[in-house]
């Protein structure tokens, strides 16, 4: 994958925040910040340098680039933080004044015949067949009528986080999902198992939220 297009301006959007929260979450000081932001440039460059191209199609190019941000700043701090630091670090650098709105603008579309085409579309797909860095999902809507999941059966980000040596800290990154229904406003997440962990597939459920 080339570091030019999505990767760059992921990059250009989050950095910043990233370097922001090892003060809030984890105590460095400025100093010590930017010292790991700086290291986790060219190691996040790396990573995508290693990655394959994704299909036009595919639709979580931009889950596997967060996946190498995240993963090259933990590779470029001091200590391994613990998952359950990790989970509130990655959410907090996450959810920016722009991830906030881009959530709330996708909760509009959620549950349209659109959203559900294209999560069918997703479906049938399987890009993790030809890309280990991509997605394997199957799409259920619920019978009542409440909403939908995907199951996956593949995960990119299981097989990146094996690859940087940080697969026991990809719960961490597996809870930004609760966080991001949440944020669009509309849905209510809902999951029994994750890859992860152990689980036999990761489900993510979303249904309609009562208001």
């Amino acid at each position: 994958m080339t570091y030019s297009g999505m990767p760059f301006g992921m990059w250009m959007m989050f950095a910043g925040s990233f370097q922001k929260q090892l003060t809030a979450v984890f105590g460095y000081d400025t100093d010590t910040a930017k010292a790991i932001a700086k290291k986790a440039k060219p190691k996040y460059k790396a990573i995508i340098s290693d990655l394959p191209e994704f299909e036009k199609a595919d639709r979580f190019k931009m889950n596997i680039v967060n996946c190498a941000m995240i993963g090259a700043f933990i590779l470029s701090m001091p200590e391994r933080p613990d998952v359950e630091q990790l989970t509130e670090y990655y959410a907090k650098a996450m959810m920016t004044k722009p991830m906030k709105w881009f959530c709330r603008m996708s909760g509009k579309s959620k549950f349209t015949e659109k959203d559900i085409a294209g999560m069918k579309a997703t479906a049938a797909l399987r890009a993790a067949d030809r890309n280990p860095y991509s997605w394997n999902m199957e799409f259920y809507e619920y019978p009542d009528g409440s909403g939908y999941e995907g199951r996956f059966t593949k995960c990119g980000i299981c097989a990146l986080m094996q690859d940087l040596g940080l697969y026991e800290l990809t719960p961490a990154l597996c809870r930004l999902d609760y966080t991001m229904s949440e944020a669009s406003g509309v849905t209510d997440f809902v999951r029994q198992y994750t890859l992860a962990s152990g689980g036999p597939y990761c489900d993510c459920g979303y249904k309609k939220k009562r208001l």
